[in-house]
């Protein structure tokens, strides 16, 4: 049998543990192996079961999920992180993405999307909920709506980096050229895109699709 993904959650809301274990109890491919409703007990688990995945509420009792987030990959660079949260505002989305979390997904969310943004993330891609995506774009007023054109084919493959999550080094690394020309690349993205950062650069290239590997270039 091929391997299992084993799934930890942190959540504490009772009923919304009951549904997501329902949900994956049904996929012979996936494990819940346990959940817990704080960042102290999570930190022992991810240490010593190794999860491949964590689901993580961003609201928890007194602590938020992206301060656990942190903390886990200090202790197990292998876990994966998707949040999984009732709503989500910019700033949090903001904070998610410069910490770099594997997916971010609603608790309104089908089942049968949770089920994909897991399998997602376990095969070391990226998955945003579209309506996080749409949520965050709307919520850019200085943002404008560029065609994709504007950019040169090293831009647009530093923009689909980005969408991706990969930090300079890492693309600098994938493209064969130096951080420092990363980085001039990335400026020059954000000029012609008029956005304010990376996190929305990325955002935008998600809202685009250039976080899919099958996205046409």
């Amino acid at each position: 049998m091929s391997h299992r993904v084993k799934i930890f959650m942190i959540d504490d809301h009772p009923l919304v543990k009951q549904g997501v274990e329902a949900v994956i109890r049904l996929e012979e491919d996936l494990e819940l192996i346990g959940h817990t409703s704080g960042i102290k007990e999570a930190l022992e688990v991810i240490k010593e079961e190794l999860p491949d995945i964590a689901l993580v509420d961003l609201r928890l009792q007194g602590e938020h999920g992206l301060d656990l987030v942190k903390k886990g990959r200090q202790i197990n660079d292998n876990t994966r992180y998707i949040i999984l949260t009732s709503y989500a505002t910019e700033e949090e989305i903001r904070r998610a993405m410069e910490e770099e979390v594997e997916g971010y997904i609603l608790k309104e969310a089908l089942p049968e999307e949770l089920i994909t943004a897991i399998r997602t993330v376990s095969r070391g891609r990226k998955y945003y909920d579209p309506a996080v995506v749409q949520y965050a774009m709307a919520q850019s007023q200085n943002t404008k709506k560029t065609d994709l054109e504007e950019l040169t084919p090293r831009e647009r493959e530093v923009l689909k980096s980005l969408a991706k999550g990969l930090s300079n080094r890492s693309i600098a690394s994938k493209m064969v050229i130096s951080e420092h020309t990363v980085k001039k690349h990335v400026g020059q993205i954000l000029e012609k895109l008029q956005l304010m950062d990376r996190t929305q650069a990325a955002l935008y290239a998600v809202s685009k699709g250039l976080h899919t590997d099958d996205f046409a270039e």
